[in-house]
């Protein structure tokens, strides 16, 4: 169910007989390859079978001609200890959040922590234990990027910087503590972005005791990386206030399961119109009062494909690319020097449509079959998804 980070290495694999791969690059979503080769966890070659180098692999994995992706990215999760939510009293929703092809997950925030400090002293501990944690210990091989401390009135400029220093690298979502006017979360922003600590602005209305509304002016002005839930956490902002965000801001648009699906529509065609696409990105907001979604990042993938109307392989590169990009990983791209995460996908038993690009268009979940991470294969068919019409096979191990 769990282990430490400090794995076991991949040696070489070759994945071969792919039938669809996708880049998660959304200038070039779709590759024209059927063939990646890694060597301890990372990609070394992606092309096509007769022009890569499969000499010496350890594992030799035939993908029965199912489409490979990059491994999804939740940008927006609120771990607290292992593989545990006290918000749900769930064990485990990490490694079962992998079976929905999650391969790196994304913190906002270790809000639910039962009496989680509010001093100064008491947050930065926090922050920097739940990084540490998190950074030796993957449920399910899944990288937790976790340490996001929610700022609180008093915090000054060394904070900050202390906290940048022992490898804290985001905040958690602005305004769930008590710093909610504008002004303020501005100059903690900028002090946070001075030291390569990344920010999500709280958006829409209160979510947990202690949140409050935070309103398109506030989130305008605070500047955030990350409009964090554009859609609301659970409750949205009005739509025509969301599109306003969406022309006026800059920022990472963050389109999250647990909010409104309507103004998550509504925000994703906002940004095709205004031709900024590579500024979508997708998060659960999960664990939360609405519940764990271990196939939350393939559920928002499909509605926003099926119901906004967007090609499934764009929606796809919300989820891994854009991410990654934004977020700075190496991960979420198909890429020599890429971090080997992949998630296999086949169109789901019985769907109508002929393909899995088609199934999803049509609203359907795809089905896993298999998920790696690092190189190494951390499930084969998913125990969450429907059961994909082909998986893919381990020839050599």
């Amino acid at each position: 169910m769990a282990e430490v980070a400090a794995g076991a290495k991949s040696g070489k694999v070759v994945i071969k007989n792919i039938g669809l791969l996708l880049s998660g690059d959304i200038d070039r979503p779709i590759l024209d390859a059927d063939t990646i080769v890694v060597n301890d966890g990372l990609i070394v070659a992606v092309g096509k079978e007769k022009d890569c180098d499969l000499e010496g692999a350890q594992t030799v994995i035939d993908a029965r001609q199912t489409c490979v992706a990059p491994g999804l990215i939740d940008s927006h999760v609120h771990p607290v200890f292992g593989d545990w939510t006290p918000r749900q009293g769930q064990i485990g929703w990490i490694d079962s959040t992998m079976h929905g092809g999650v391969t790196t997950m994304i913190s906002a925030g270790e809000v639910h922590l039962p009496g989680r400090p509010k001093d100064i002293v008491g947050l930065k501990a926090l922050a920097i234990t739940a990084q540490r944690a998190f950074d030796n210990f993957r449920p399910g091989g899944v990288k937790v990027l976790a340490g996001a401390p929610v700022i609180e009135k008093g915090m000054v400029e060394s904070d900050f910087k202390e906290l940048a220093e022992a490898g804290v690298g985001l905040l958690g979502e602005v305004g769930l503590g008590s710093v909610k006017a504008g002004y303020e979360a501005k100059e903690m922003v900028a002090w946070a972005r001075k030291y390569g600590i990344q920010s999500t602005i709280h958006t829409g209305g209160p979510s947990i005791p202690g949140s409050g509304l935070i309103d398109k002016d506030v989130v305008l002005e605070a500047d955030a990386d990350i409009i964090g839930h554009i859609n609301g956490g659970h409750t949205s902002l009005p739509e025509a206030h969301v599109c306003e965000l969406c022309e006026k801001s800059s920022r990472a648009i963050e389109i999250v399961h647990n909010g409104n699906e309507k103004v998550a529509i509504a925000a994703a065609k906002a940004a095709l119109e205004l031709k900024c696409p590579h500024r979508v990105i997708l998060g659960t907001d999960g664990p939360a009062g609405s519940g764990v979604q271990p196939l939350g990042i393939l559920r928002m993938v499909a509605m926003l494909s099926s119901i906004a109307n967007i090609p499934a392989e764009l929606v796809f590169c919300f989820a891994t690319g854009n991410t990654a990009k934004i977020r700075k990983l190496n991960c979420g791209l198909v890429e020599v020097g890429r971090d080997a995460d992949f998630v296999f996908m086949d169109r789901a038993q019985h769907s109508p449509a002929p393909g899995l690009l088609e199934s999803v268009q049509l609203g359907d979940i795809p089905g896993v079959g298999m998920v790696m991470i690092d190189g190494l294969v951390r499930c084969g068919r998913s125990r969450n998804t429907p059961p994909a019409t082909e998986i893919p096979v381990v020839l050599t191990h």
